[in-house]
């Protein structure tokens, strides 16, 4: 038997997404703070359907605070908008939005894919280059599954397949069970906006859990 454990994935990072942007006024204001002070890996810049000259508007106004701060900004859907907005990428909904939106992205720019309600077809999307799978995102219907088997289908990625894996987390508790269970990066989004202490505080305490969570797990490994 040989002692040499893998080595320990790092700890996770936060995925912020947006409030759904009609006017970016505020988040222009408040990202930057935002993004100062939390580990925040990426943007997922959520926009309001319109025309496309006002969404590129939109997408040009936002990726600059984000990109300085060192998060990539990728923009919810629309693929065909990152490279004339200055995005870094697009979180596309399922495989069939993937497979067409991968030739217009690769090699420059990040393609995230969600939408996989399947093992198979998570497996799917790794081996056609999705830069990273999520899970846990509510459908069309707001249904999502449980907690439970998201950290389930998290925890499986993890340990079988190389792109890093999301976990869409509701709320602290969940942000810090998808840590705990291999999320590279757990993706945060209304109940940091709700928060009745503002945003900030709601992000540096997600951060914190996701931090420990993963530390926990690490400890419970070499002691294991």
């Amino acid at each position: 038997m040989s002692n040499k454990s893998p080595p320990p994935r790092p700890a996770p990072r936060l995925y912020l997404a947006t409030p759904v942007v009609d006017d970016p006024a505020s988040l222009l204001a408040e990202l930057p703070g935002l993004l100062a002070a939390a580990d925040v890996a990426a943007v997922l810049l959520r926009l309001k359907q319109t025309d496309q000259r006002t969404m590129i508007s939109r997408i040009k106004a936002l990726a600059p605070p984000a990109q300085k701060a060192g998060a990539a900004l990728l923009v919810d859907g629309h693929p065909e908008l990152v490279a004339r907005g200055g995005a870094d990428g697009a979180h596309l909904p399922g495989i069939a939005a993937l497979k067409e939106a991968l030739p217009s992205l690769k090699p420059d720019r990040i393609a995230g894919v969600g939408g996989l309600t399947t093992r198979h077809h998570s497996m799917d999307a790794g081996e056609i280059g999705a830069d990273y799978v999520l899970f846990g995102e509510p459908d069309a219907k707001g249904q999502r599954p449980s907690s439970q088997a998201i950290a389930e289908r998290l925890d499986w990625w993890a340990e079988l397949f190389e792109p890093p894996c999301v976990g869409f987390a509701i709320s602290l508790e969940e942000a810090h069970e998808f840590a705990a269970s291999g999320a590279d990066f757990v993706l945060v989004g209304d109940f940091i906006w709700a928060d009745p202490r503002g945003p900030k505080a709601a992000l540096i305490e997600a951060d914190a859990a996701i931090k420990k969570a993963h530390a926990t797990a690490l400890a419970d490994q070499e002691h294991g």
